[in-house]
C-alpha cells in the first residue's frame, strides 16, 4: 500500500469489529507513521446506507472511490436468534455480500478483506480445523443460513479473481468480544449476553445466575482489540485469496462454564452460577487452527482472556447507558 493518498472503506464500521479497527487507526495516527499519512479510512454504517440495496451500496463507493475495502457488514445474532430466522440471515447476508463485491470489482477496488467466522465450518468435521475445511461438510444446522452465506463469500472471491483478477480476500475469526459489542438480551452472542445480564443480577441483588444450557461447550475467544489489529496486518502485507484464520491458539480455547466464572469475577458478582441444561448448547466445540497465521505472523502477541473479559466489563458499565442493546 504505497504512492497516492489510499481511501480505506471500513464496511459495518459502527460495529464490534469496526470500532476496535478505528481504534487501532486512532493510535497509529497519533504516531504518523509513513504508512499511516498515505491512508483515508472511511467507517461506514447502516446510517450511511443500506448495504441490501444495490443502489444504494453503490452510492456509498461513488461518494468514497475506496481504493481499499475491508467488509464487515452482516446481519448477526446469538445461537437462539440465529435458529429462529435462518432464512433471514441467508438472504440479507447474500445481499450485502454481493452487493459490496460487485460495487468493489466496478469501482476498480485492489483489495477487499470479508470478515467470515468459524461457525462457517462443517458441523461433523475433524480437529482442529483449517483453512481448507470451509466448503467440506454441511455446517451446524442451528446456523445454517447465516454459515452458508458467509461461505459464498469464498466462492465470490475466487470468482471473481479467476474471471477478473480480482484480490478479494477473506479472514475467518473465532468468538469475537470487547467494547462496542451488541448487549441485547434477544440477539447479541454469548460473552456481551452474559456480561449484560450478569450485570444486571448484581443490580437487582439475584443470589442465583442461570447459565442456558450445560456450560459444557468449547470456545476460542478472540479479543476485538487484537483482531483488530490482525484485520489491519492483512490488509497491508497478505496477498491471497485463500482464506485465513485469525484465531487465538488452541490452548486458549475455554469452556462456557470458564467463560461464565471469568465474567462473575470481572464484575465481582456473589452469587451462584446454575445453568439450565434444559436448554441448547448449540455445537460442542469448533476448535480452529492458527498454524497459518502463526506462520506468517510469529511475533503476535493475544491479550490474557482475563484481561480482555475485565475491560469489556468495565467497558460495559461505564458506556451501560449508550451500549448497543
Amino acid at each position: 500500500m504505497s504512492g497516492k493518498k489510499n481511501v480505506v472503506l471500513v464496511t459495518g464500521g459502527s460495529g464490534l469489529v469496526g470500532q476496535a479497527i478505528k481504534s487501532i487507526i486512532e493510535k497509529e495516527q497519533t504516531q504518523y507513521t509513513e504508512t499511516i499519512k498515505n491512508e483515508t479510512w472511511v467507517f461506514c454504517g447502516s446510517k450511511d446506507g443500506d448495504l441490501r440495496d444495490k443502489a444504494q451500496t453503490e452510492a456509498l463507493f461513488e461518494k468514497h472511490h475506496p481504493t481499499y475495502v475491508i467488509h464487515l457488514a452482516a446481519m448477526v445474532g446469538g445461537l437462539f436468534h440465529n435458529m429462529a430466522h435462518n432464512l433471514d440471515f441467508f438472504r440479507e447476508n447474500m445481499a450485502i455480500n454481493d452487493n459490496v463485491l460487485n460495487a468493489s470489482y466496478k469501482y476498480d477496488v485492489k483489495k477487499v478483506v470479508s470478515c467470515l467466522s468459524t461457525c462457517i465450518f462443517p458441523d461433523k468435521t475433524i480437529y482442529p480445523i483449517d483453512e481448507t475445511m470451509v466448503h467440506s461438510g454441511p455446517p451446524h444446522n442451528s446456523n445454517f443460513g447465516y454459515s452458508y452465506a458467509k461461505r459464498m463469500i469464498d466462492i465470490l472471491n475466487r470468482g471473481y479473481y479467476s474471471q477478473h483478477g480480482c484480490m478479494f480476500t477473506s479472514v475467518v475469526p473465532c468468538n469475537v468480544f470487547g467494547p462496542h459489542d451488541n448487549f441485547s438480551l434477544t440477539s447479541s452472542h454469548v460473552v456481551p449476553a452474559l456480561i449484560r445480564r450478569m450485570d444486571d443480577a448484581i443490580r437487582e441483588d439475584q443470589p442465583t445466575f442461570t447459565v442456558l444450557g450445560s456450560g459444557k461447550p468449547l470456545r476460542q475467544f478472540i479479543y476485538s482489540l487484537d483482531l483488530a489489529k490482525l484485520f489491519v496486518w492483512v490488509l497491508r502485507n497478505y496477498d491471497s485469496i485463500e482464506p485465513i484464520i485469525l484465531s487465538v491458539d488452541e490452548e486458549a480455547e475455554v469452556s462456557i462454564s470458564a467463560l461464565a466464572e471469568a465474567i462473575k469475577k470481572a464484575h465481582g458478582y456473589s452469587g451462584q452460577i446454575v445453568y439450565d441444561t434444559s436448554q441448547a448448547d448449540g455445537q460442542y466445540k469448533k476448535t480452529a487452527s492458527n498454524k497459518k497465521l502463526r506462520s506468517l505472523y510469529k511475533d503476535f502477541e493475544f491479550t490474557p482472556f482475563e484481561t480482555a473479559i475485565q475491560e469489556t466489563v468495565q467497558w460495559y458499565k461505564d458506556n451501560r447507558d449508550s451500549a448497543r442493546t
